[in-house]
C-alpha cells in the first residue's frame, strides 16, 4: 500500500468517526423534557385498566410534541418467589404482569427501532430470551411489552406467550414492541428523565409500587435503540 492510499484511508476513517460522533451529539442535543404530573388517564381507557392504574401520570415531551404519557399500576403483583434467572433485574415480577398504561402522543420507535403509532397501550413485564438473536441488546434482560389497549384490556397477569402475541399487534410483525427496563437509583428523585451517553438513549426513571408496600426503582428507555437495531 503506497503512502497516498494510506493517507486517504486514514482521513476517511477520521471522517467516519467524526460523523458518528456528530450523530451521537445530535441525539443527545434533541430536547426532551419531563412533566411530572399530567392528571388522570384518558377517558377512553377501559374501566378495568383505569381501576388499577394511578390517578396521575407522567409526560415526556420531545422535539415533535408529546412523546408519551405514562400511568403506572397502583400496586404491581409480585411472584410467589423471586426469579434468579441470569441477567434479570426485576425477578420479583412475573412475566406477563401489567405494570402500567402508556399513551404514545407522536409516532415513534421502540428499543428495537420498530415503528410505533400514536395510541393507547398497556405495558407488561417480560424477559429477553437467551439466544444468539438477543445477545448484547441491553445490559439486562428486563423489558416492557407494549400492546394496544384494544387487544389487551384485562389487567390480570397473562402467560408470556400471550403477552408476546398481543404486543406483536403493535408492530404488525412477528416481533413484539419492546421497551428496555433498567435498574433505577434508589437515592435519586423520581420521576426523572436523563440522557445516557453510553447507550445514547433517554431514560425515564420512576418508582414502581409493589404489592406489600415495597417500592422498586425502575428506568425505561423512552427514546433510543439497541446497539444493533
Amino acid at each position: 500500500m503506497n503512502y497516498g492510499w494510506r493517507t486517504f484511508v486514514a482521513r476517511a476513517a477520521i471522517c467516519i468517526a467524526a460523523l458518528a460522533c456528530t450523530a451521537r451529539l445530535a441525539l443527545g442535543a434533541q430536547q426532551y423534557s419531563l412533566v411530572p404530573s399530567v392528571g388522570a388517564p384518558p377517558a377512553d381507557l377501559p374501566a378495568a385498566l383505569r381501576d388499577v392504574v394511578a390517578a396521575d401520570g407522567t409526560e415526556v415531551k420531545g422535539p415533535s410534541g408529546v412523546l408519551c404519557d405514562l400511568w403506572l399500576r397502583k400496586e404491581v403483583p409480585v411472584a410467589a418467589s423471586a426469579s434468579q434467572e441470569l441477567g434479570v433485574t426485576f425477578g420479583q415480577i412475573s412475566e406477563g404482569t401489567l405494570i402500567g398504561v402508556m399513551r404514545i402522543g407522536t409516532d415513534t420507535t421502540d428499543y428495537r427501532n420498530q415503528k410505533v403509532k400514536a395510541g393507547l397501550y398497556t405495558l407488561r413485564y417480560a424477559w429477553a430470551p437467551v439466544d444468539g438473536n438477543h445477545t448484547g441488546i441491553a445490559p439486562q434482560r428486563d423489558f416492557a411489552l407494549l400492546s394496544p389497549v384494544a387487544e389487551d384490556s384485562d389487567p390480570a397477569t397473562i402467560p408470556r406467550d400471550e403477552a408476546l402475541k398481543r404486543s406483536a399487534k403493535t408492530t404488525g410483525t412477528k416481533h413484539p414492541s419492546v421497551w428496555s427496563l433498567w435498574p433505577g437509583d434508589d437515592s435519586a428523585s423520581a420521576p426523572a428523565l436523563k440522557y445516557q451517553d453510553d447507550s445514547e438513549s433517554w431514560l425515564l426513571t420512576f418508582r414502581l409500587a409493589l404489592a406489600g408496600g415495597a417500592k422498586l426503582s425502575v428506568g425505561m428507555v423512552v427514546f433510543g435503540h439497541a446497539p444493533e437495531a
